[in-house]
């Protein structure tokens, strides 16, 4: 087959005993812990949201080291939000709750960088969010941890993020509104989930700004951290 430009290079995340997890979508879970939503001046189980970051928006940072992503353009609030990254290595569409660790390949520590002044003036004037969600870099990810087989979903764990070492967000797994099982099913309902999919589930309460030289560091119990520092 011939192009008539180069091809993109295919992004991919290292993957915890060798290899690599290529990335196809990336799927975003919104307000899914209560004590976030109500940060963000929302209440109650509403039924699950979601955006998209392009796959390109992906930095992966591997086991033990840290990354580096560049303060963006057009913000003067960019904000950090943790959370459980799900990586998704069989497809499937209509999933039942029941079947969907099936699909799970494994788990990653994520962060999902926002632009929140610009995400505010788009809630206001009733637009997409794809300008404070969707920028270069917005995707920080750490090593992938598979799936041990047959295990389910996972559904607790502590869940923290710190910044130059002070604590900011902290919460658990068990708190999300809707579990990663339903989320993967809600998910296949309006897309056919593809190998290479990743999800990420939403973040906990503390969410805040970041500026030039602060250093962060994701945790979430028994995945690798991933540390971050903005330039």
């Amino acid at each position: 087959m011939s192009f008539v430009i180069p091809p993109a290079p295919i992004v991919a995340v290292p993957v915890r005993g060798g290899g690599r997890f290529p990335v196809h979508r990336i799927y975003c879970v919104g307000r899914n812990y209560a004590e976030h939503a109500r940060e963000m001046g929302e209440s109650g189980r509403e039924a699950p949201f979601f955006f998209m970051k392009p796959a390109d928006a992906v930095v992966a940072v591997g086991e033990g080291q840290s990354g580096e992503i560049a303060y963006p353009s057009l913000t003067q609030n960019l904000h950090h939000e943790v959370e459980l990254v799900v990586a998704i290595g069989q497809g499937g569409r209509d999933i039942d709750v029941a079947d969907a660790a099936q699909h799970i390949f494994g788990y990653a520590v994520g962060l999902d960088m926002t632009r929140r002044d610009l995400q505010a003036q788009m809630k206001k004037d009733g637009r997409p969010w794809s300008i404070a969600k969707g920028f270069d870099q917005s995707a920080p990810i750490g090593t992938i941890v598979a799936r041990a087989p047959a295990a389910p979903a996972l559904s607790a764990g502590a869940i923290t993020l710190a910044v130059n070492g002070q604590p900011r967000q902290r919460g658990d797994l068990r708190e999300l509104i809707w579990s990663v099982a339903e989320t993967i099913a809600h998910l296949s309902r309006a897309w056919t989930l593809q190998p290479g999919d990743l999800i990420f589930t939403g973040t906990p309460a503390g969410v805040g700004a970041v500026v030039r030289g602060d250093h962060l560091q994701a945790h979430i119990d028994g995945l690798p951290e991933l540390s971050v520092v903005v330039r």
